[in-house]
């Protein structure tokens, strides 16, 4: 198996991002985007995926945090697309539920090139830290799109940081799952046999 790993750099007028993703990791992460609570779920996600993730980020926190999650979601979902490469002997499907405390999030993903993004559920708060709650949804629509990932995810709770948190988890260890390679399998999980046309 080639080293599944990619290096990303995207630098707008909103924001500078560098990121190192490693797929086969050991849940190492160093995350420094200015957000405190983004740092958090970033490193959960790095944590319970078992990804080695290096991700900072220099925004126009100034403004708000928008730009701010919305690229490093692009950023880390292309960091995902690219050491995926043609995605040849992957497991492609997954689901998880998560629970944290009185909060659950469920997701199912298809890792198969194409983007898709479902949401059902709200935030029981308005923000955590510095963080709108909403953000936390924009971030896996992002992701998604950006990873080339059909993404279905729902959450419930009563706290809008375990609710996001959960989700995050979520999406790591359905990620983790889809992403490891199949002995069983050397192309493409796909009929058509490939999985980037």
């Amino acid at each position: 198996m080639s080293e599944r790993t990619a290096t990303v750099t995207r630098e707008t007028a909103e924001t500078t991002i560098d990121c190192r993703l490693a797929i086969d990791g050991e849940g190492e992460a160093e995350i420094d985007t200015g957000i405190g609570f983004l740092d958090h779920m970033l490193t959960a996600f790095a944590t319970h995926g078992l990804f080695d993730l290096e991700l900072s980020c220099e925004g126009d926190l100034a403004i708000d945090d928008h730009h701010t999650v919305e690229d490093c979601a692009i950023v880390l979902g292309t960091a995902i697309d690219e050491a995926l490469d043609d995605r040849a002997g992957i497991v492609r499907f997954a689901d998880r539920r998560v629970p944290l405390d009185e909060a659950v999030a469920s997701v199912v993903v298809d890792v198969g090139g194409r983007p898709r993004f479902y949401f059902e559920g709200e935030f029981s708060q308005d923000a955590v830290g510095e963080m709108a709650s909403d953000m936390a949804r924009h971030f896996a629509e992002s992701f998604a799109m950006n990873a080339g990932i059909t993404l279905h995810a729902e959450v419930d709770g009563e706290n809008a940081h375990h609710e996001i948190e959960a989700l995050f988890k979520a999406i790591a260890r359905t990620a983790d799952d889809a992403t490891r390679i199949d002995d069983r399998r050397e192309e493409a999980p796909s009929t058509k046999g490939t999985l980037t046309e």
